[in-house]
């Protein structure tokens, strides 16, 4: 017969693997979608606002020029509309109203990426020989006129947005749990919205001297009193601001609301973190926040990749002739290969061979790599013309079609110099989490040439990190139009 304490360990233990898999069940029935807070007219504005510009301006375009509809006018619709949905970002409605000053950059935007999808249209006809289906003065038109348009749809859409959220969302009526740098960051971007509601106190688990002092006129008491205040004055959505570590007051305060009506929203601190394209995901229902995380996940790579193939082949057009101009004169200026290769950490550290015009009398790979310094004997006499200008590099655009590199991105290292960095700069593999570029945002912002310091290789990866923070196709845009000023500046190439 058992003893008392072998009986309750037993049903300790029984209720244990109980809870367990009871709550392994209800992990396993949950699901959890990523949703908005915009209102459904919001979301139509703008989703709807860009397709609709450019199917509208094609059929006024066809009108014009009394031209049937015919299967290839129909067939170019339906893929104009594609890849304008994917490519062409929604009209930001908050920033045009919050922001108008930002309203040119917005433009050249919106613009840059009418000119994307243009771009891929007149690929996709020349590579299967259809252009002659189409009026050409038809579709010059509506090129234009479709840019033209979508500027001034994407103005006109932030006027309404405005003047709806005048008539509706000033109804509607939140309050903030918690008076600290994820709190007071919530409301003011929510006061910088178009779509918000109306901001009626803090309230928090801490006693008022203990709170920020901007913070107090807007507090209106103790998180105790929530449940309370939400149902005297008709609070719509609650958002908890609480750190985590306050698990058991959060669960008391979900309980108290749970006898109201309140939308209730909890706010993980995250940006305490050092974040590198931070976002949210859903794997099957399951949410996830990524911490760290590449910048061309999904069709942000597709887009990149192809502007990097139809650069890279538009430049190899281009270039040829002095490309095979240099590789005679490498190969008449000194004895050696034409061509040097080096091993360098690619994409997610892999190791690639990046193609260089040879232009010193050595050809380190091996486990220490000296750095060309300035006045090096190593170089040749071509070697220092083409290192000025850059055009050593030029090969490198072989390794971008390849899928090796692109054309922008944080510049590759020797593997040699890679293992030396990497055990002294925190966070010099992240700047691995995109393909390494022939010039980089480091480089136009004067970090070219020799890294003779730790303090200048930690500034290169700070650039190159802020990099893959704040990547857009248009951001590449402006790096490669820098890179052209710098190389005619000549600065730092030796």
């Amino acid at each position: 017969m058992s003893s008392a304490p072998e009986e309750l360990v037993t049903r300790l233990a029984s209720n244990y693997r109980s809870n367990t898999a009871s709550a392994k069940n209800n992990a396993a029935r949950k699901s959890i979608r990523l949703g908005t807070l915009e209102p459904g007219s919001a979301l139509l504005l703008r989703h709807v606002v860009n397709p609709a510009v450019v199917l509208a301006t094609l059929a006024a375009a066809m009108a014009f020029f009394h031209e049937p509809l015919t299967q290839p006018y129909m067939a170019a619709a339906l893929v104009a509309t594609l890849l304008t949905v994917q490519i062409m970002r929604p009209p930001n409605l908050d920033r045009w109203i919050a922001e108008p000053h930002t309203a040119p950059y917005a433009i050249v935007r919106t613009l840059f990426e009418w000119s994307m999808v243009v771009l891929i249209l007149v690929a996709l006809t020349l590579v299967m020989n259809i252009q002659h289906l189409f009026s050409r003065e038809l579709l010059n038109t509506w090129v234009l006129a479709t840019g033209a348009n979508l500027a001034a749809a994407h103005w006109a859409s932030g006027q309404i947005a405005r003047w709806v959220s005048r008539k509706n969302t000033r109804t509607q009526r939140h309050i903030v749990v918690g008076i600290n740098d994820v709190g007071v960051e919530l409301v003011r971007r929510m006061n910088a919205r178009v779509w918000t509601s109306e901001f009626m106190g803090y309230f928090d688990f801490r006693e008022p001297e203990r709170l920020p002092a901007a913070a107090l006129a807007q507090l209106k008491g103790h998180a105790k009193d929530v449940a309370t205040y939400v149902r005297e004055h008709g609070i719509h959505s609650v958002y908890i601001a609480v750190p985590i570590s306050n698990a058991s007051r959060i669960q008391e305060l979900l309980a108290e609301l749970r006898d109201t009506t309140a939308s209730v929203y909890f706010l993980p601190d995250i940006f305490s973190f050092d974040l590198v394209q931070p976002r949210y995901i859903e794997i099957n229902g399951m949410p996830a926040l990524s911490i760290t995380e590449t910048p061309l996940q999904g069709l942000c790579g597709l887009r990149k990749r192809m502007a990097d193939v139809i650069l890279s082949l538009l430049a190899i057009a281009l270039t040829w002739p002095l490309l095979l101009a240099i590789a005679i004169a490498v190969r008449l200026s000194s004895p050696g290969p034409v061509i040097f290769k080096q091993k360098r950490y690619g994409l997610n550290g892999e190791e690639i061979l990046v193609f260089k015009f040879r232009s010193m009398t050595v050809c380190e790979d091996g486990a220490h790599v000296v750095q060309a310094k300035r006045g090096d004997r190593r170089i040749t006499r071509i070697g220092k013309f083409l290192r000025r200008t850059s055009l050593d590099e030029l090969p490198q655009i072989f390794n971008v079609l390849l899928g090796h590199m692109s054309l922008v991105g944080p510049r590759p290292h020797a593997v040699a110099h890679n293992e030396q960095y990497r055990k002294l700069i925190s966070g010099y593999m992240v700047r691995h989490k995109v393909r390494p570029g022939i010039t980089g945002w480091a480089q136009v912002n004067g970090l070219r040439g020799e890294t003779d310091t730790i303090e200048k290789m930690e500034q290169r990866v700070r650039y190159d990190i802020e990099y893959l923070q704040h990547w857009s196709l248009w951001l590449d845009v402006r790096i490669l139009f820098r890179t052209l000023w710098m190389v005619l500046k000549r600065e730092n190439a030796y």
